[in-house]
């Protein structure tokens, strides 16, 4: 997962917690979005993380 994933994941997950598009009630009678929307965030930071440490652990080419 690199950072345009990660970056992706995490507008996504900000949308759903803060319920900045309304859902329809079929998918909101059957989704907690702001549950859905913490795991895009978290996911979101973890994948950020890992893309940052394993950037910093190229060599650069010589």
């Amino acid at each position: 997962m690199g950072i345009g994933i990660s970056v992706l994941l995490l507008v996504v997950g900000l949308i759903l917690l803060t319920g900045a598009v309304d859902l329809p009630a079929s998918v909101t009678a059957h989704v907690a979005t702001t549950t859905v929307g913490w795991i895009c965030v978290i996911v979101a930071l973890i994948g950020f993380l890992i893309a940052m440490f394993a950037g910093r652990r190229q060599r650069p080419p010589v």
